[in-house]
């Protein structure tokens, strides 16, 4: 069946025998206002067009006028009829059968000259049309493209050489590919593979341009070139010859398969196009017209998409195709297949708030706690019974201070001191009793125990425990009777320790103090606040007595960032830098440090198996580093030369750097979960029972949360460094910092710390200056996406 336009009237016939397809183009265009037929002829849309049916062998049907519309839906069910009967007759098993002097005959054997026009892979994804040139050795050939730009290529590398040229001029290929493009319908394809799977004959390049398009000139055959090689339902390669093809129409059944797969594909392919153009719409709007994160999670299949790009962009991709989905949008996006451009694009579609923490999701950290865990958390708040009341001491008559950060949520420890009749300090350190809530190896425990310790960001702070728990049941709370456990000390005049008791007790902290409110009290020295300098003096005293015992002071600056809405591109950053030489952090170090030797030696003295920490002595001697001056600088040197940190669950080791004979966290049980276990064992010994874990299982347990801990820890450092940096961002460009010369990694260039924000950095220093030294310094390049902060010496005033 075909259609020819003739003197602006439309001739149908059907006929075994077809003529060329190229006639029905007219009636495929029901979009376009024009349509131009091989015979040259135009109709237009609104036209009546008068048709006459010829059917041969079944005489003359004359039909009416009818519009252009009515001629294509005629042409359509022909096209359905025609179909159907292909299917009929491709039942059976479709079999082409091809001589090899047939095959000959089809394919012919070209020989490449210049000025031959070929299409060639460039790479992969490209293919190009150039324009032989000359041969480049025995094999090769110089081609050069649309560009004029000149490759050489290999004989495999060609896909097609275009028939009937012989002396093409490269500066006309854009044109003669444009001509092609225009050429291309799809429909042809399916109207010749009706008509050859009714013959049961295949086809090359030139028959089919002969079919369709009625000429075998080189732009008819280069088109029909592009809709085979593009074609995935109708034809397959039968047979192959250096850049020659014979084609043969698929089975009916295939051609139905694939067209359904086709079709599915290009549905994927259409839903995807849209979600693309979703993302460049949401790109483009401004930070406080982008759509909310639920937007893009609302949609399960957006979701899904969203979330491939999110785990590409932290490197966690689960599978081939999750890698493959980011890839490709990142592709469609115009964007490089890299983690910093999925990076970029969820931000800039406000999916990723501008300053996501991408360690906190890449490190796969707890945060929310699950509805299981705060419901089971509730009930232990309720049912709990204090199994240790009656061995509780009243200890509400004590003053008790608890000094800690302004932002702490959880008090896990408080601190009470007097002067006895023969002059000696007692202190008493009060330690929140969370293990009294919980029992080993509940649904709690067991969570804790995968936490591994509260995490503090700058950001926000996500706790052991569920909140509630931590802050009415555990924490220690300013003016209210709270059950704690108490390590009382009383010390020589040296320093050392004379006595000690741990119980538990009943506590009313009197002051909750930030650490520059204790340190403002201790420098008004106030005779009411007598106990909060015995403290300080104890403090004192205790520090000089650890660094007789061979203690490396390792205290410097140590910098705390409090973000407010983190989400908004400009969050607020306040920054506070804290000396730990400081008196009030000296006071509380040092009562830490005390309180983790007592229960050292209480473990020691009743076998109980603890977390024990150790840390071997240095191979150097502390007094190598005594020509540096102390503090910072000191320090630095120092930490360099610290070994690793050990452990032991059965007996104390030496703590090198504290020095200590013995050493056992336990001062915080609400936010470290081996201080908790420290707990447990402790508890039970008081109780007259048999502590809950064994060495071997606390080993076992210590390993795993360790390893969490240590995550967190990373986490915690590189958040607070990030924040610096965006903070040191802000700063005008010609703001002047003070820093401290810590060494020299090479020549003048130096390692220093910024004394008003407490982060180290390097920068050249100028001839003259001394590891020790205070210079101005500018900061030259803040990125803390990237970690990048670059320092320079600042010229003189």
């Amino acid at each position: 069946m075909a259609v020819r336009v003739m003197n602006g009237t439309a001739v149908l016939r059907c006929c075994v025998v077809s003529p060329p397809l190229s006639a029905i183009r007219c009636c495929l265009h029901q979009q376009k206002s024009v349509a131009q037929c091989q015979s040259s002829s135009r109709f237009s849309i609104s036209r009546r067009l008068h048709y006459r049916l010829v059917s041969f062998g079944c005489g003359r049907v004359s039909i009416s006028r009818y519009s252009t519309q009515s001629l294509v839906d005629f042409v359509v069910e022909e096209l359905e009829s025609l179909r159907k009967r292909g299917r009929v007759r491709a039942v059976n098993k479709l079999e082409l059968k091809i001589g090899e002097e047939v095959l000959e005959n089809k394919l012919g054997k070209q020989v490449l000259q210049k000025g031959l026009l070929l299409e060639f892979r460039k790479d992969p994804e490209r293919v190009l049309l150039a324009v032989a040139q000359k041969p480049d050795g025995k094999k090769n050939w110089v081609v050069s493209d649309q560009n004029g730009v000149m490759t050489s290529i290999k004989p495999q590398q060609i896909t097609f050489i275009v028939p009937g040229i012989t002396n093409f001029d490269h500066a006309e290929i854009s044109n003669f590919i444009q001509k092609a493009q225009d050429n291309l319908d799809p429909a042809l394809l399916e109207f010749a593979w009706i008509e050859l799977v009714e013959k049961n004959k295949s086809t090359t390049v030139e028959g089919l341009a002969e079919m369709i398009f009625g000429s075998v000139e080189p732009l008819e055959c280069y088109s029909a070139y592009l809709l085979l090689s593009r074609d995935d339902v109708y034809f397959t390669v039968m047979e192959t010859k250096g850049s020659n093809s014979v084609y043969g129409p698929r089975p009916a059944v295939q051609v139905e398969e694939l067209t359904q797969r086709k079709h599915a594909k290009e549905a994927v392919e259409r839903e995807f196009e849209e979600f693309v153009n979703v993302l460049k719409s949401a790109r483009d709007m401004p930070l406080h017209a982008k759509p909310p994160k639920s937007t893009w999670i609302s949609d399960e299949k957006i979701q899904k998409k969203i979330l491939s790009l999110k785990a590409y962009a932290i490197d966690d991709c689960r599978s081939d195709e999750e890698k493959k989905t980011a890839g490709t949008i990142l592709k469609a996006m115009g964007l490089s297949k890299t983690a910093s451009a999925a990076v970029n694009l969820l931000t800039a579609v406000g999916y990723f708030p501008v300053h996501v923490n991408l360690d906190l999701l890449k490190l796969n950290i707890r945060t929310d706690h699950r509805e299981e865990i705060i419901a089971a958390a509730d009930r232990l708040l309720s049912e709990s019974a204090d199994l240790d009341e009656v061995d509780r001491i009243n200890l509400t008559h004590l003053k008790v201070y608890a000094i800690d950060v302004d932002e702490a949520d959880e008090l896990d420890d408080a601190l009470s001191a007097t002067r006895l009749q023969d002059g000696r300090i007692k202190i008493w350190i009060h330690v929140a009793d969370p293990t009294r809530l919980v029992q080993p190896g509940n649904i709690v425990d067991k969570e804790a125990m995968k936490r591994g310790t509260s995490v503090f960001l700058p950001t926000a702070t996500y706790p052991m425990f569920p909140e509630r728990l931590a802050m009415e049941g555990m924490s220690l709370k300013q003016g209210e009777h709270c059950k704690a456990v108490t390590v009382s000390v009383v010390l020589h005049s040296d320093g050392g320790i004379a006595e000690y008791s741990v119980e538990n007790s009943i506590i009313k902290p009197t002051y909750m103090l930030t650490y520059e409110s204790a340190t403002e009290l201790l420098h008004l020295n106030l005779e009411e606040e007598a106990e909060l300098r015995l403290l300080s003096e104890a403090a004192a005293l205790r520090f000089q007595w650890r660094r007789g015992q061979g203690a490396i002071d390792t205290s410097t600056l140590e910098t705390r960032i409090k973000v407010t809405n983190p989400d908004d591109p400009e969050p607020s950053i306040t920054l506070y830098v804290e000396n730990q030489s400081d008196p009030a952090m000296r006071l509380v170090s040092e009562m830490m440090i005390l309180c983790g030797e007592v229960m050292a030696t209480f473990g020691s003295l009743n076998n109980i198996p603890l977390p024990y920490r150790g840390q071997p002595q240095s191979n150097i001697d502390a007094s190598a580093f005594a020509h540096l001056p102390e503090g910072p600088v000191r320090s630095s040197a120092l930490v360099k030369t610290m070994r690793a940190a050990e452990m032991d669950f059965r007996k104390p080791i030496r703590h090198g750097t504290l020095g200590l004979p013995g050493y056992v966290q336990f001062t915080s049980p609400i936010r470290r979960y081996m201080d908790f276990l420290a707990h447990y064992q402790v508890k039970a010994f008081l109780r007259g029972d048999t502590p809950p874990f064994s060495a071997g299982q606390l080993e076992v347990m210590a390993s795993m949360v360790n390893m969490t801990t240590r995550v967190v820890r990373k986490l915690s450092s590189s958040s607070l460094r990030y924040w610096i940096i965006e903070y040191l961002r802000r700063q005008p460009k010609e703001k002047r910092f003070s820093a401290l010369v810590l060494r020299f990694i090479k020549d003048r260039v130096a390692s220093i710390l910024l004394l008003e924000v407490g982060v180290q950095s390097s920068a050249w220093v100028s001839i003259g200056v001394h590891v020790g030294d205070e210079v101005k310094v500018q900061v030259e390049e803040a990125h803390p996406r990237d970690d990048v902060l670059s320092c320079k010496e600042a010229p003189g005033l």
